[in-house]
C-alpha cells in the first residue's frame, strides 16, 4: 500500500523537546515546552488498544469560543491509525457541536470539518484554543441548517506524536476516524450522513479522506465534499499537461517562511523523527524554530517579520534535511479519482494557497473521472472565500444529501488568470 515508503515510528514528544532543547543555540527554546506536559484529557498513557474510530473520552465544552447556534459540545478522544507507518495506533483530539434544536428522527447529519493551518504545536489544536472567528461563523452556519458538526485536530495536534503537517494519510485518517468514533458512539445521535468540509489544509484532509474512505472506512456514507483554498498535489502520473505553479507556492526555499517551517518542523520531522533538524537551521531559522514549538500561525507570521526574513531558504544553513526529500511521497494523492461529488471554491485574489494550483487540482480530478464543480470568485481571498461561498455550496450539499446529481464544471475548466486585487467589502476577506 505504501510503495517505497520507509515505516516511521512515533517518538514522545518530550524526547523531541528535550533533543531540541540541547540543541538550540538561541534562547531557552524548548523550556517551556519540557516543563508544559499535555493537558490530562490529552493524554493517553497505555497503548491504543481499541479499534481505530472508537471513542476513548469525551468531557463537556463551555468555552466561549463556541459558535452561538451550538446546544452542546463536547472535546473528544479517540482511536485512529497512525498514517505515517499505517500500522501502529494512535490517540486523536478533537471537538464536536451539536445544533440547539432536537435532532431528526434518525440522529443529527454530520459535517465533518477539517480545518486549515494554525500551526504544529499542541496549544495550537482547535480544540485546545478553538477556531478563528471566521470558522466560528462558518461552523455557526452549518449548525443553524440542522447538521452536528465534528472536528478533528488531526494526529499529532494536541496529542503524543510529531504533527504530520499536510501529509494525506494522516490526516485522512483523523477526518475519517473522528467520524466513524461520534457514529458509533449511540449517546451521541448522529445519523451516516456525512459532508466532508475543509478550508487550506483541511480542503487537502477533506479531499484525501474522500479519496481513502472507500478502503480505509467503508462503512462511512459520505455524500459530497467541500473544498475551499485547496492545498494539495496529485500525483506524478496526472501530472501531464499541467502548467507552471509558482514556486512561492511549492519550493520550501521560496515559500513563506512561516510555512516553510511548518513544512520542516512538522511534516519533516514526522516523516524522520530522530533528524537534528536545528543543526540545518541558520540563526534566524533556530529563532523561528522556538517560535514554531511555543506558538502558532500568526506568531510564526509576526516572528518571520521582525527577523527580517522573506522566504524558506533563508531558514537553512545550508542543505535541507534528507527527509525532505521524501516530502512528495507522503503529501501526494497517488491519483484524481475520487468516488463522490466535490464543490471546490477558489478566491481569485488568493495569494496564499495560489490560484494555478488550485486549477490544476480541478483539471487533474475531473481528468480521472471525478464530479467536480467549481466556483470561482473574484476579488476573494484564500480567507474571503471560506463563508462568502456558502451561498453556493449550501445548495451543493442541499443537492447530494438528497441524492440528486451534482453539477459539473468538468466541461468548461480555464485556468485563474493572475492573481487579483482584494475586494475590501468582504467580510475577513484579509
Amino acid at each position: 500500500m505504501f510503495g517505497n515508503k520507509e515505516p516511521v515510528t512515533m517518538i514522545p514528544k518530550s524526547f523531541l523537546f528535550l533533543s531540541v532543547a540541547a540543541s538550540l543555540t538561541l534562547g531557552t527554546a524548548h523550556a517551556a515546552g519540557v516543563l508544559t506536559p499535555l493537558p490530562p484529557f490529552y493524554e493517553w498513557s497505555e497503548p491504543v488498544s481499541a479499534a481505530p474510530g472508537t471513542m476513548l473520552r469525551t468531557e463537556k465544552l463551555t468555552e466561549s469560543w463556541l459558535p452561538p447556534a451550538t446546544g452542546k459540545a463536547l472535546r473528544i478522544l479517540y482511536s485512529s491509525t497512525n498514517g505515517l507507518n499505517n500500522t501502529e495506533k494512535t490517540a486523536v483530539s478533537g471537538y464536536i457541536l451539536f445544533p440547539r434544536s432536537a435532532p431528526p428522527k434518525g440522529g443529527w447529519p454530520l459535517v465533518s470539518w477539517e480545518h486549515g493551518t494554525v500551526g504544529f504545536a499542541d496549544q495550537c489544536a482547535p480544540s485546545r484554543r478553538g477556531p478563528s472567528k471566521r470558522d466560528q461563523a462558518y461552523l455557526n452556519a452549518w449548525l443553524e441548517k440542522g447538521f452536528a458538526v465534528v472536528a478533528t485536530d488531526y494526529q499529532g495536534l494536541g496529542t503524543e506524536g510529531v504533527h504530520p503537517y499536510l501529509l494525506y494519510r494522516p490526516e485522512a485518517y483523523s477526518a475519517l476516524d473522528a467520524a466513524r468514533a461520534v457514529i458509533g458512539d449511540r449517546s451521541l445521535d448522529i445519523q451516516n450522513r456525512i459532508v466532508l468540509i475543509g478550508q487550506s489544509q483541511g480542503a487537502g484532509a477533506a479531499l484525501a479522506a474522500a479519496w481513502e474512505y472507500p478502503h480505509y472506512a467503508p462503512q462511512l456514507h459520505i455524500v459530497g465534499g467541500v473544498l475551499t483554498g485547496l492545498v494539495t498535489a496529485i500525483g506524478d502520473k496526472e501530472r501531464n499537461g499541467q502548467t507552471s505553479v509558482d514556486q512561492h507556492y511549492t519550493t520550501i526555499l521560496k515559500m513563506d517562511p512561516a510555512f516553510a517551517m511548518l513544512r520542516l518542523a512538522g511534516s519533516d520531522q514526522a516523516i524522520a523523527p530522530q533528524t537534528d533538524l536545528p543543526a540545518y537551521l541558520s540563526e534566524k531559522g533556530k529563532a523561528l524554530y522556538k517560535t514554531a514549538n511555543e506558538g502558532c500561525l500568526h506568531d510564526l507570521f509576526n516572528q518571520a517579520k521582525a527577523l527580517d526574513i522573506h522566504e524558506g531558504g533563508e531558514l537553512i544553513k545550508s542543505d535541507l534535511p534528507p527527509s525532505d526529500a521524501k516530502f512528495n511521497t507522503y503529501f501526494d494523492l497517488p491519483d484524481g479519482h475520487v468516488t463522490i461529488p466535490l464543490f471546490v471554491g477558489t478566491g481569485l485574489s488568493d495569494n496564499m494557497a495560489g490560484t494555478n494550483g488550485q486549477y490544476e487540482a480541478v483539471k487533474t480530478l475531473c481528468q480521472a473521472g471525478t464530479s467536480v464543480v467549481w466556483y470561482k470568485y473574484p476579488g476573494l481571498t484564500h480567507s474571503g472565500t471560506v463563508n462568502y461561498a456558502l451561498q453556493d455550496s449550501w445548495p451543493f450539499v442541499q443537492g447530494v444529501m438528497d441524492g440528486r446529481p451534482a453539477p459539473s464544471s468538468c466541461h468548461d475548466l480555464a485556468e485563474p488568470g493572475p492573481i487579483q486585487t482584494p475586494r475590501t467589502d468582504v467580510k475577513f476577506n484579509n
